[in-house]
């Protein structure tokens, strides 16, 4: 970074831990940093379990019921259908969720998608900082040794500040 040029900063918002809600914050993140951008990640409420060490993301069907699910097995055809889920297939079906889970999970790997947790460690590895909502933690009950290593604990109010003077805000 030449002298005369800032390093830009972006400030993101994590809330939700949904296994299609945990992707778009940390792509984008590890996109702005390895634009050689500081990033700063705050997770709040139901996004502050994906940096537990006992994380798993689950798809969350009945909630986005214009989810579109193809099937990551079978002929090209059969693999080319979009398969809407209705909310009353996924409300009324025991285990429905896992299925759509393991099914989303295994189309990502054949197509060569990293997992959550492998992003997450990605993110870490170039230096985008994690900042776990102090008020989520002790609301929700967790315990700083629930958390992956080099997270940091945090207010809003001093998430703000960062913010305030980042060049990009998203909040997912």
């Amino acid at each position: 970074m030449s002298g005369e040029q800032k390093q830009k900063k972006v400030a993101l918002i994590a809330s939700q831990g949904t296994l299609d809600w945990c992707y778009p914050p940390l792509i984008m993140a590890s996109a702005a940093a390895s634009m050689d951008m500081e990033v700063k990640m705050f997770y709040t409420f139901y996004g502050l379990p994906v940096l537990t060490k006992n994380f798993t993301a689950k798809v969350a069907p009945a909630t986005n019921p214009a989810m579109p699910m193809k099937m990551p097995f079978g002929p090209k055809w059969f693999q080319n259908i979009n398969w809407p889920m209705p909310n009353l297939l996924t409300g009324l079906v025991p285990g429905f969720e896992s299925v759509a889970t393991g099914l989303m999970k295994k189309t990502f790997k054949n197509n060569g998608v990293a997992t959550v947790e492998e992003l997450r460690d990605l993110c870490m590895e170039i230096g985008v900082e994690f900042l776990a909502c102090q008020m989520t933690v002790d609301v929700f009950g967790y315990q700083k040794e629930d958390f992956i290593e080099g997270v940091t604990f945090a207010g809003a109010a001093a998430f703000m500040d960062y913010a305030s003077e980042a060049d990009v805000q998203l909040f997912t």
